[in-house]
């Protein structure tokens, strides 16, 4: 039986690998040999890469791939996407040079506002405490000055913070509600480091409050933290072209084309089992470039997801339209990114991925890949109302199966010709495989 394993952190890096390898796998000596062959050879970058996390033992590689000729406001670029998933970055270069010659994507800033909580129990009056609030905004402010001149000088900081009776939910729980711009930056560690001065500024206070009772005076901070959810940082990308230019598909004329693609839509509007697959294909081209830029990916989804559901329902991120036989298809989504901080300046390839994109700032960062996520779902839709989504994805993912079976390069030529008209499916490419090699 494994027992537990007692100051694991403070052991060598060598020494978590051996604990490791011999504890759980049949083959220590292999597994061993495994890890250190996704070690960098430059012992400098590799302990760049261990500092990143604690108890790092190895690294763990995805693709990063390029999806060329998005002209978005009028400017080209080739967006990087990390990702594993099969068809994802083909799907997203297939649909940029779809509309590249359609007017491109149009691109919109709805807002910036990120927000951040302090979160606290209080047993009293609450008019009193309505009363409090006002009297000790400007020291909550001034509390965190030395945190927010930098970002004050730059034109952002703190925009607004609110009293908020939650007491309807949860009995004697209120919070302070505030709105903070970070620019550049996605900004968390800024949001929560003025949060816990908010937090530590107003129970202190509360002490020498004359109106609170003794029993008042003692308000219960819970906790102090940003929120991921953020309605208002916002942006809308778009593509629009007459019904007519959706002329592509020659087995299904453009008027069809449309009817077909807004109803698809629509569908996923009202239908929650259809909205979580059709939003997915969207995070599929969100995720990829989040990664690659070094961002919060598991953030940008709760967010993505929450707002989702903003009307009580779960339903689809995008929207589409046919008004006076133009065709209209766009994306509303909440994107806190940044192009400060974090990873950014730190992780190579996050530095190659925003040099490439010309070193956007945060917003035309959000701009940039809410346009990844609307092609992504366009060309998602497009193939699941015309030939269906199997066929592209598995002559995508045909090396995979390849690959898992041990083919050599020639077999790989010879199966990516030879399904160049068919359906790749796992089972016919077993199937051939067999064949090709008891022939042979």
């Amino acid at each position: 039986m494994k027992q537990p394993i007692q100051g694991f952190s403070k052991l060598s890096k060598e020494e978590k690998i051996d604990w490791l390898t011999q504890t759980y796998f049949n083959d220590a000596k292999a597994a061993k040999e495994t890890l250190k062959t996704y070690w960098h050879n430059d012992a400098t970058l590799q302990k760049l890469h261990d500092e990143f996390i604690e108890n790092t033992i190895s690294n763990f590689f995805l693709p990063i791939g390029i999806a060329p000729n998005f002209l978005i406001n009028e400017k080209l670029y080739s967006i990087p996407m990390a990702i594993e998933e099969s068809s994802v970055v083909a799907a997203a270069s297939k649909a940029a040079k779809f509309w590249l010659n359609r007017g491109g994507f149009k691109t919109e800033i709805l807002g910036t506002e990120k927000i951040g909580q302090v979160h606290f129990m209080y047993h009293g009056d609450v008019e009193k405490l309505k009363k409090y609030f006002q009297i000790v905004m400007p020291k909550l402010m001034h509390s965190v000055s030395e945190i927010t001149t930098n970002m004050e000088k730059r034109g952002g900081g703190v925009t607004g913070i609110t009293l908020k009776d939650k007491t309807d939910k949860l009995a004697n729980y209120y919070q302070l509600h505030c709105t903070f711009e970070t620019l550049d930056a996605m900004g968390a560690n800024f949001i929560n480091s003025c949060l816990e001065g908010f937090a530590k500024t107003f129970k202190e206070e509360a002490l020498h409050f004359s109106e609170f009772s003794e029993e008042e005076k003692h308000i219960q901070i819970v906790m102090s933290i940003l929120s991921n959810y953020v309605p208002n940082c916002v942006v809308r990308a778009t593509v629009s072209c007459p019904v007519e230019d959706l002329n592509e598909d020659k087995d299904i004329s453009p008027q069809e084309f449309a009817e077909k693609f807004v109803r698809a839509v629509n569908i996923a509007k009202i239908e929650p089992y259809r909205a979580v697959t059709h939003n997915k294909g969207i995070m599929n081209g969100i995720d990829a470039v989040v990664l690659a830029t070094g961002n919060d990916f598991r953030a940008i989804e709760a967010a993505a997801h929450a707002y989702a559901a903003k009307n009580g329902s779960y339903a689809s991120l995008t929207h589409a339209t046919i008004e006076n036989n133009i065709f209209k298809f766009w994306i509303e989504i909440p994107l806190a990114m940044g192009t400060v901080g974090g990873l950014t300046k730190l992780h190579p390839m996050v530095k190659i991925a925003l040099e490439m994109l010309e070193n956007p700032n945060a917003k035309q960062l959000m701009e940039i890949t809410a346009v990844a996520g609307l092609a992504q779902n366009f060309g998602a839709v497009r193939s699941l109302i015309t030939s269906g989504i199997q066929k592209g994805h598995m002559k995508m993912h045909l090396l995979n199966i390849l690959n898992q079976l041990g083919a050599t390069e020639e077999e790989k030529k010879y199966f990516v010709n030879y399904f160049k008209d068919k359906t790749a499916t796992h089972s016919n490419v077993v199937a051939e495989f067999e064949k090709l090699r008891s022939n042979s």
